[in-house]
């Protein structure tokens, strides 16, 4: 299954607030949908959900435009919808016959999500009284129950503890792992990059990187060496009188004392560098080349102007 998003612009008055976004996101995998505040992310999601219709473009799902109507959609909103003062059980089977379940199956659904969240013992309190970490998984089920073809999360980590956090990982993966698309929108990188194979940066309402994260990354100069030892000390200079034709420079690592980070003249010369290192008998625990993170991208391409 793939779910395409193309060319869609949309406007709000004389305010256009989505120029020409296209992406798209395969079952079996994730796509980050990224990018800073006001810069088009719920506006996206919300025309996918057909809450919005575009001025111009398409949401596509295998080739065809997409019915609503015969393909599930499950959101969990960064803004968590549920009503506080109701039972959860009864919500929770409420809101999946609102979206086509039978009270029987909704039902059924609703004590398997439950279960599977660790919640059973709270099918009958009011949602008001849980810890927010807990609403917050009784919002996911709720976004799950229908067992959705298309699964979109906006910053479902934001409150989560540890252990609730771990809990919510393994429901991802599972349900990437069953074939749903998944659309994951989050601040947070480091479960970007967990989580997502490709990623759409956007910018002003614009596409402003968009492509797999591996790809992404070898993209850039891979002229950076981090090389993790206790010996970097005597490393520093050695690399600096032995390979100077080769070495711009050889810093201590400022977030970790045990490594050294060595800028090359061309990336061609990192066979050169490991070769030398591992002649002269250096105690290395490791040589990789340095990657930009997620967050570096992220920045770099949604700092005002790009």
């Amino acid at each position: 299954m793939e779910l395409t998003v193309n060319g869609i612009y949309k406007s709000f008055g004389e305010k256009e607030v989505l120029k020409n976004i296209t992406f798209s996101a395969s079952s079996g995998s994730a796509h980050g949908l990224l990018g800073r505040n006001g810069a088009g992310k719920t506006t996206t999601i919300r025309i996918i959900m057909g809450v919005f219709f575009p001025d111009k473009g398409s949401v596509v799902l295998d080739g065809k435009q997409i019915d609503r109507s015969r393909v599930r959609i499950g959101y969990m909103p960064e803004e968590r919808g549920l009503y506080p003062k109701k039972q959860i059980g009864e919500q929770l089977i409420y809101l999946s016959m609102l979206r086509g379940m039978k009270k029987a199956e909704a039902t059924k659904s609703c004590d398997k999500w439950l279960e599977r969240m660790g919640m059973s013992e709270y099918k009958n309190k009011k949602l008001e009284t849980l810890s927010k970490g807990n609403q917050q998984k009784i919002q996911l089920a709720a976004t799950l129950m229908c067992n959705p073809d298309i699964v979109i999360l906006d910053e479902p980590f934001s409150g989560l503890d540890p252990v609730n956090a771990m809990l919510l990982k393994d429901v991802i993966k599972e349900m990437i792992a069953e074939g749903a698309v998944v659309l994951f929108s989050s601040h947070q990188m480091n479960y970007v990059e967990e989580f997502c194979d490709s990623i759409s940066i956007l910018n002003g309402g614009r596409i402003a990187l968009e492509g797999r994260i591996s790809e992404i990354k070898r993209s850039y100069p891979r002229d950076r060496i981090a090389v993790s030892s206790s010996q970097c000390d005597r490393i520093a200079p050695f690399v600096i009188q032995k390979l100077s034709g080769e070495i711009l420079s050889a810093d201590m690592d400022k977030e970790n004392e045990n490594s050294l980070i060595i800028r090359l003249k061309d990336p061609a010369f990192k066979a050169r560098l490991l070769k030398e290192l591992s002649d002269n008998d250096f105690d290395i625990d490791e040589f990789r080349v340095c990657e930009p993170s997620l967050n570096d991208i992220f920045v770099q391409y949604t700092e005002a102007g790009i």
